[in-house]
């Protein structure tokens, strides 16, 4: 002990037992914050729904709790998770879906569901109020994304699948390292069918050099600035960057809509690892 009977050497230990100190306790927060990670890739897990809200006549946002304020689902970008209900006829069914919400959007996660008349997942949707759990397991899926990795990705949505496009999208026009421009070409049958669309002239209107939206419709009202039918080759040549080692086009929507893009792609000169399908 006579070692610690010198001032100088007081202080050195008192530093010594301080950092070690400050390093239990990174370690310690660190652990934390990934234990905080909800998601299961095999098992099911409940999650009490907290507020609904009613879009339009067929589409509702779900908010779910996450077991803690800080808590985050644990979703890689891109990726989405399987949720199982009960269909019209009491029998199990599972459906992929991809939030809205990414994990810096602590304590919940949000689900922006269209409900089909004859869907069977849909039926469970329909039927959830708020105090009801949703079962739920992921991540899942192919996509992988690091930010930077393309120069510019070219999106081709239909209904629904808005929701992967729109989690990219925000993931990287919220990461202000990530300079990735986004040029989206989103198609419906009617304007009432546009979901997320308030969010997504919202991402227009804050990052005007980074993120380009078209709409198209089937169906346009009398006063339509945008495209009108079906997404065409010309509509991709005008709107989504053209092909190049540096750039990535994804797309998602009904699988009619995945094969007549497919087609356009290719003609157009996109190979196929310039291109992903949810």
């Amino acid at each position: 002990m006579d070692f610690l009977q010198t001032p100088e050497n007081q202080i050195l230990v008192g530093v010594v037992v301080a950092v070690v100190a400050i390093g239990v306790g990174a370690v310690y927060l660190f652990s934390s914050k990934k234990s905080k990670a909800c998601l299961h890739p095999e098992e099911f897990k409940e999650f009490k729904l907290v507020k609904r809200a009613q879009l339009s006549h067929n589409v509702a946002k779900f908010t779910f709790a996450l077991p803690t304020p800080t808590s985050v689902l644990g979703l890689p970008i891109g990726q989405h998770i399987s949720c199982r209900g009960k269909d019209g006829q009491g029998d199990d069914v599972t459906k992929p879906y991809t939030p809205t919400t990414l994990d810096s959007d602590v304590g919940h996660f949000e689900l922006v569901i269209k409900m089909y008349p004859q869907g069977r997942m849909s039926h469970h949707f329909r039927e959830m109020r708020v105090g009801d759990f949703l079962a739920v397991k992921g991540p899942k899926g192919r996509f992988k994304y690091q930010p930077g990795e393309v120069r510019a990705f070219g999106m081709l949505a239909g209904g629904s699948g808005i929701t992967p496009m729109f989690q990219v999208a925000r993931a990287i026009l919220e990461n202000p390292n990530d300079k990735t421009k986004v040029h989206l070409i989103y198609a419906n049958v009617t304007s009432e069918d546009i979901l997320l669309k308030e969010e997504l002239d919202g991402l227009a209107t804050n990052y005007p050099d980074q993120f380009k939206i078209y709409y198209v419709l089937n169906q346009p009202p009398e006063e339509w600035n945008g495209g009108v039918g079906f997404v065409s080759k010309e509509m991709i040549e005008t709107h989504c960057p053209p092909p190049a080692q540096d750039v990535k086009i994804l797309r998602c929507g009904p699988p009619p809509m995945n094969k007549a893009m497919a087609a356009h792609l290719e003609a157009l000169g996109y190979a196929p690892e310039m291109q992903f399908q949810f």
